[in-house]
């Protein structure tokens, strides 16, 4: 068994928004020897500070590619997944489906002793009498129209599966809400969207007044980069026993609170509102004429609020940032952070 201080850590898709809430804190722990990072396009570890990580070419469709990807590996990370384009297309599915599955069997034939997989508290279902402060416990229920909830919630079926038929490996499954840090949009081009909302968002809450905002109330949830990292780190190294694991910041975050980090004056209306319509638009998607992108608001149809107890108390994970100094971590400058939320 290798020592778990010169561990050799295989991270798929690491320059995305887990990657960079990740990669650093496996940078700087001496338990950690070499991070094989891999990824279909090229990238240079070295200009993102990364001096433990060797970069290898891996297309999770690639089995062969994999296998040459994960040698020596003794933990893999998966966080390659494909979010945007259309979840019907067959290219998306066999990056997410069949490149999940290729990617945990790649990694048992390689000899890793644990998997951890990046899942989603969406797939647990959109049930209207789950509870508030939904547990591990709850039985994940049938998702309708969200496909990025439901691939996910496939998977977590399918990798339970394996691993129950693949002696030697641990099976890691952590669930987030939205995650976000100031590398929300990862290391891609649509970067300068995030940087165009910020921009938006500073000259808002500089103004000497604030502009009425009409928002329906809810409660939602958030996890910083750094929060998930943690967690991430806690599973490779074993710290809990395998299995599902809900992670989320501290608190939850209201509507209102978010009108007023982006500097506007919330005038709140009925919450019931927004479900019922996101469950009428998530339904739409049955007709040819509405884009897939729409089936996401399925996600609002529910409040869906997770409890992180069993991550906590088994895992020894801890979560610094509190859910709205994530959000204003997310979206506001420095300068900007300077502005009152009156």
């Amino acid at each position: 068994m290798v020592a778990e201080k010169s561990l050799r850590v295989a991270v798929t898709g690491p320059t995305g928004t887990f990657g960079f809430g990740l990669i650093p804190l496996l940078e700087a722990d001496d338990r950690i020897g070499e991070i094989i990072g891999i990824a279909r396009s090229p990238f240079e570890p070295s200009e993102h500070g990364w001096s433990k990580m060797i970069y290898r070419p891996g297309d999770v469709r690639n089995p062969d590619q994999l296998a040459a990807a994960f040698e020596g590996a003794d933990v893999v990370v998966h966080l390659a997944f494909a979010i945007t384009g259309s979840p019907k297309d067959p290219a998306t599915y066999a990056i997410n489906i069949d490149g999940t599955l290729n990617t945990f069997k790649a990694a048992a034939a390689a000899g890793a002793k644990r998997f951890v997989f990046a899942s989603t508290i969406s797939a647990i279902g959109f049930d209207p009498e789950m509870p508030y402060g939904v547990t591990e416990e709850w039985a994940p229920r049938p998702i309708k129209y969200f496909d990025y909830a439901r691939q996910k919630a496939d998977l977590e079926r399918a990798l339970t599966e394996l691993e129950a038929d693949t002696p030697g490996i641990d099976l890691y499954m952590l669930r987030t809400p939205g995650v976000m840090g100031p590398h929300l949009i990862g290391h891609k081009s649509s970067g300068n969207g995030l940087r165009r909302l910020r921009g938006f968002i500073d000259r808002n809450r500089r103004l000497p007044f604030r502009i009425p905002m009409p928002v329906p109330r809810f409660e939602t949830q958030a996890i910083h980069e750094d929060d998930v990292g943690s967690a991430f780190v806690q599973c490779i190294f074993g710290a809990g026993e395998p299995g599902v694991y809900h992670i989320c910041s501290e608190g939850v975050i209201s509507s209102e609170d978010i009108a007023r980090i982006f500097g506007f004056r919330p005038l709140p209306f009925g919450k019931n509102l927004l479900y019922r319509a996101m469950s009428r638009i998530a339904a739409s998607t049955r007709f040819r004429f509405v884009p897939d992108f729409a089936s996401v608001a399925e996600l609002y149809s529910v409040p869906l609020i997770m409890d992180s107890t069993k991550a906590k108390q088994r895992l020894g994970w801890t979560p610094k940032w509190n859910v709205v100094d994530t959000y204003v971590d997310t979206l506001v400058t420095k300068s900007g952070a300077t502005s009152t939320d009156s």
